[in-house]
C-alpha cells in the first residue's frame, strides 16, 4: 500500500495505526488531499504565525503537512493521536508537546484557520461546532472536508446553524469541501451535551458525551448482554474493554462488590462518560479508567475477567482489525483460567477468530442479531 502522501506542502511518509502486515489502506483519503491542496493554493499562511486548528485528523496527514505553522490538532481518538505522533516522528517533525489535544480539552486562544474532517457521528460534529464558536474571530476561515458518501445534509444544516451560511465545493475524487461565511455573534449557543437518561430497571442515571454510541437510550446489543452477564464470583480484576459509557462495567460492579473494575476505551468521551457514571453510582468505591489502545497498558496475566463489545469499524472503515487486536491483547492479559466474554453481530463470525486465538469458544446466548461467546485462557 502507498505510504507516501504527495501534496503541495511536500511529500510525507504516513502509516495507519494499529500497524498490520500487508496493510491495504492508506493513512489519508482524497478529502485530506483536496483540503491540503486548496489551503496551499488559496489561503496565505505565515510560518510560525498563522494559528491553525485541525479537528478529527484521522492519522495525522493534515497535522504533519501543516506542522510548520502554529498547529493544534483535536481528536477524540487515542489511536489517532498516537498515529499523529508516530507520523510526525517518522517525518522528523517536532511540534510542541501540547499541540495534540483531546476533544474535551480544547484550546482557548482564537484561531486563524479551522480545518475539520467531518466525523461519522453528527451529534459529535454538532458538539464540536458548538465548542468551536468561542475560538472564532470575524476573520477566521473554517473549512470542512469529507468523502461525499459520508457527508449527509445534516452537515450543512449544523454548520449553518452554528457558524453561518455554507457553500460546497465541486466534488473531486469523490471528496468535497464546505466553506462557511461566518456569522459571528457575541453570544455562543449552548451545548445539549452530555445527555443523561435513566437506565431502565435500575436507579442509575447515565451520562453520555456526544461521541458515545447510543446516547439517548440503552442500545439493543448492550441490553442483550446485560441479560447474560458473567457470574464469576471469584473474579477480582474485571475489565470492561471498549467500555463506551461503562454500563456493562457498572452492572458487573454491582454483581461483584469485591472486584476491582477497569474501564478501557480509545475514546476520551467514552471514558469520561464511564467515569462519571461509575462515580455517581458508587460514591465510596474506586475504579480504574484508561484511555488507551486496547490493553497495551496492562501487564501479562493480571485479569480474571474481560468483557468486550468490540467495534467493527475504525472511523469510517469497516473491518475486524480492531477486534482481532483486542482478542490477542485479552489472551495476553488474562490469568490462566480467566474468562473472556464477547458480544457481536451474528454476521461478524467472531467465534472463528476466538477459537483460533484461544483454542476454545462456547456460545452463551444468541438471538436473531447478536451472539455472546465465552472463552477460557
Amino acid at each position: 500500500m502507498d505510504t507516501e502522501l504527495n501534496v503541495q506542502q511536500g511529500s510525507f511518509h504516513l502509516q495507519r495505526l494499529p500497524q498490520r502486515k500487508n496493510e491495504t489502506l492508506r493513512a489519508w483519503d482524497a478529502a485530506d488531499e483536496y483540503l491540503l491542496d486548496y489551503v496551499s493554493e488559496h489561503i496565505p499562511l505565515e510560518k510560525d504565525a498563522t494559528k491553525i486548528l485541525i479537528i478529527n485528523d484521522s492519522f495525522g496527514a493534515l497535522t504533519v503537512a501543516l506542522a510548520q505553522f502554529k498547529t493544534t490538532a483535536i481528536s477524540d481518538s487515542f489511536i489517532s493521536q498516537q498515529a499523529t505522533r508516530f507520523n510526525l516522528e517518522n517525518n522528523d517533525i517536532s511540534l510542541a508537546s501540547d499541540c495534540l489535544k483531546n476533544t474535551l480539552d480544547w484550546s482557548v486562544d482564537p484561531v486563524d484557520l479551522v480545518l475539520i474532517k467531518v466525523p461519522k457521528t453528527m451529534a459529535f460534529f454538532e458538539d464540536q461546532l458548538i465548542r468551536l464558536q468561542a475560538l472564532l474571530t470575524e476573520n477566521t476561515i473554517v473549512i470542512a472536508a469529507g468523502m461525499v458518501k459520508s457527508m449527509p445534509k445534516t452537515v450543512w444544516k449544523l454548520m449553518e446553524q452554528y457558524l453561518g451560511p455554507t457553500t460546497p465545493s465541486l466534488a473531486k475524487k469523490k471528496a468535497r469541501l464546505i466553506f462557511t461565511d461566518l456569522n459571528k455573534t457575541d453570544e455562543n449557543k449552548e451545548s445539549p451535551y452530555p445527555i443523561y437518561y435513566q437506565l431502565e430497571n435500575t436507579k442509575y442515571q447515565i451520562c453520555n458525551h456526544a461521541n458515545v454510541f447510543s446516547r439517548d437510550s440503552l442500545d439493543i446489543g448492550t441490553r442483550f448482554l446485560l441479560q447474560h452477564l458473567p457470574q464469576n464470583a471469584n473474579a477480582q480484576n474485571i475489565v470492561d474493554l471498549g467500555c463506551g459509557n461503562g454500563i456493562v462495567g457498572l452492572m458487573l460492579a454491582e454483581t461483584h462488590p469485591q472486584a476491582e473494575l477497569h474501564f478501557v476505551d480509545e475514546s476520551y468521551m467514552a471514558v469520561a462518560s464511564a467515569q462519571e457514571n461509575f462515580q455517581h453510582a458508587f460514591t465510596d468505591r474506586a475504579a480504574n479508567f484508561c484511555v488507551t489502545d486496547g490493553l497495551t497498558e496492562f501487564k501479562d496475566e493480571t485479569m480474571d475477567l474481560i468483557v468486550c463489545n468490540p467495534p467493527f469499524h475504525q472511523q469510517s472503515t469497516v473491518g475486524n482489525q480492531v477486534a482481532l487486536s483486542l482478542f490477542k491483547d485479552s489472551k495476553r492479559v488474562l490469568k490462566k483460567g480467566g474468562e473472556f466474554w464477547v458480544i457481536g453481530n451474528r454476521h461478524l463470525g467472531y467465534h472463528i477468530n476466538l477459537k483460533s486465538t484461544f483454542g476454545n469458544c462456547q456460545e452463551v446466548a444468541s438471538n436473531k442479531k447478536f451472539v455472546i461467546w465465552k472463552v477460557l485462557k
